[in-house]
């Protein structure tokens, strides 16, 4: 299993050199991808931006989003924006995609909430009609530029309930599943849905399976993690922002590292963990694990 990382831009505070230099020391490190999620009303960087400018500082790893909330954005406008990053980072894009489930970004973003699964499902085609180089539409003209890798760039679903994954297994490459706590024996389940919707559609070959977690090492690391998922979580309520930070005990080395075994063994390609810190020291203690 490949061990990617996340990059510290949905950190409170976290200054751009500081971003920066997690890409270049991941790129320099043990690390297989960098990546990043997106959230509208938060104070942290723009997912494309970001990634694009994280491309611009690496060689080596890929660049994964983490994913985009597409039905926030016109897909035509996301295939460009992506076709632009794969080519900008010399077709190392993978490309992951969700619903997203807060409705109040998609109110700021002025998006209906509704039909996001269908919504979803029909963005991706569209964008990858257009990643083949077809018109964007009846009477317009090709949206360009072509992606570095022919085609486009794989796209994996954001997804973790079960009807939401049975119904991403027909078009999606992969999953990527993110897990607070993490929650090995629901990502087993999750798992096994998608490989089992993967093979009713009669697809070839094999999805791909990314997990996520947020993680934090060091000093007051389970203080960290705590303030962190507290506070990203408000928007669902105290209670529940109280009890899923509680639950979270990637706070250890040995607790990483026996997580990180257990999503080896039950199938995970890759896992990328999230950091609660910009501090570089985060990615220098994870970096030992890793390598």
């Amino acid at each position: 299993m490949k061990v990617g990382i996340t990059l510290p831009a949905m950190v409170p505070g976290v200054d751009t050199d500081t971003i920066l230099e997690w890409a270049r020391r991941a790129d320099a490190g043990p690390f297989s991808s960098i990546a990043l999620g997106e959230r509208l009303l938060w104070p942290g960087y723009d997912l494309t931006v970001t990634l694009a400018a994280a491309a611009a500082v690496t060689r080596r790893v890929r660049i994964v989003s983490t994913v985009v909330v597409l039905p926030l954005h016109s897909a035509v406008v996301v295939a460009k924006q992506a076709a632009t990053l794969d080519c900008l980072s010399h077709g190392r894009l993978t490309l992951g995609v969700g619903i997203g489930g807060r409705d109040d970004d998609f109110r700021a973003a002025g998006a209906p909430f509704a039909r996001r699964h269908e919504r979803l499902e029909e963005q991706v085609a569209q964008m990858r009609h257009i990643w083949r180089g077809q018109p964007a539409g009846p009477g317009l003209a090709h949206v360009g530029p072509l992606p570095a890798q022919p085609g486009g760039p794989e796209v994996l679903a954001g997804s973790v309930f079960p009807a939401a994954v049975r119904r991403v297994a027909r078009w999606a490459d992969g999953l990527l599943a993110w897990s607070f706590a993490p929650d090995i024996p629901s990502l087993t389940e999750t798992y096994r849905i998608m490989t089992d919707g993967w093979r009713d559609a009669g697809r070839p070959g094999a999805p791909r399976f990314i997990a996520g977690f947020w993680y934090a090492l060091g000093p007051k690391a389970e203080d960290r993690i705590e303030q962190f998922a507290r506070r990203y979580l408000a928007y669902f309520g105290d209670d529940n922002a109280k009890r899923t930070a509680k639950s979270i005990t990637t706070h250890s080395p040995d607790r990483i590292k026996d997580i990180l075994a257990a999503l080896a063994d039950m199938g995970t390609d890759e896992a990328i963990p999230v950091p609660v810190s910009g501090d570089l020291a985060q990615l220098e203690l994870l970096a030992e694990l890793v390598a």
